[in-house]
């Protein structure tokens, strides 16, 4: 088997700089207090930055990340075909939309695939998996907070349906997505596999082409759709290579302890 190498760059650690704040001396009883909610407030403002809004260490250009999430208290997000579908429209919708056009307006402009709804390319898919109560990607980042923006639209977006279709109010997903760098040439492919086997693992499907809501047809060269992935210019192989690989349970089962700080689960 010949695959190319995995291009990814190291990513520098970021400090955050935070100016101390002092009280004056001879402050009355009620200043004292005062000053104090004030501090509370600039405080919790500054815990939302970092840890509600971007991440401390951004995701970077050019490198490839295994991306998971779950739902909340293990709630079935996915229990019937046309959610699964729906969620991978979704997919293929926010590579390239524009913020301000959600999937759901253009669904019903009928404008799916209008230009002025799309631009660059956020990220690209190399494998995916949608599981009934989580999912995984293996995506490389094109654009600066691209596979931030990118999840942060397709949860957002299918929880707004998912809540309308079955009438409830609430979070749908437990939390912020995880992530692992992929860096290596060899984890890539083996996390692929350890992807596309997710159903078998959890007893879903007896063998991975069983499952119908992943990536695997696609890599396979036996899906009916327009591809979502793009794969083949970083793993040159054939479908039969790929499915004999992927059917290898032994080297399967030795091969997780070689990605196992790759895998989210």
């Amino acid at each position: 088997m010949t695959h190319k190498p995995l291009k990814y760059r190291v990513l520098e650690s970021q400090k955050t700089h935070h100016s101390n704040t002092g009280y004056l001396s001879g402050m009355n009883k009620t200043k004292y207090i005062i000053d104090f909610y004030i501090l509370f407030i600039r405080i919790q403002g500054e815990r939302k930055t970092t840890i509600m809004g971007r991440r401390k260490v951004p995701l970077a250009c050019g490198c490839f990340y295994h991306i998971f999430n779950r739902s909340i208290a293990g709630f079935e997000i996915f229990r019937y075909p046309a959610e699964y579908q729906r969620f991978r429209a979704t997919l293929r919708y926010y590579k390239t939309a524009i913020s301000t056009r959600s999937f759901s307006i253009a669904l019903r402009l009928n404008k799916l695939n209008a230009p002025e709804m799309h631009g660059p390319d956020r990220v690209r898919i190399l494998a995916y998996c949608l599981m009934p109560t989580h999912f995984h990607l293996f995506l490389e980042q094109l654009a600066p907070n691209g596979i931030e923006d990118y999840v942060r639209f397709i949860e957002a977006g299918y929880a707004h349906f998912f809540n309308l279709r079955s009438k409830r109010r609430g979070p749908l997903w437990e939390s912020r997505f995880e992530n692992r760098l992929v860096e290596a040439d060899p984890y890539a492919l083996h996390l692929m596999r350890y992807i596309h086997l997710n159903p078998v693992s959890t007893g879903l499907a007896k063998k991975a082409e069983g499952w119908e809501f992943s990536s695997y047809h696609e890599h396979l060269a036996r899906s009916q759709e327009e591809p979502l992935c793009a794969f083949k210019d970083i793993m040159d192989l054939s479908p039969a290579t790929i499915k004999k690989f992927t059917d290898n349970r032994a080297d399967y089962q030795r091969s997780l302890a070689l990605i196992k700080g790759l895998i989210l689960d």
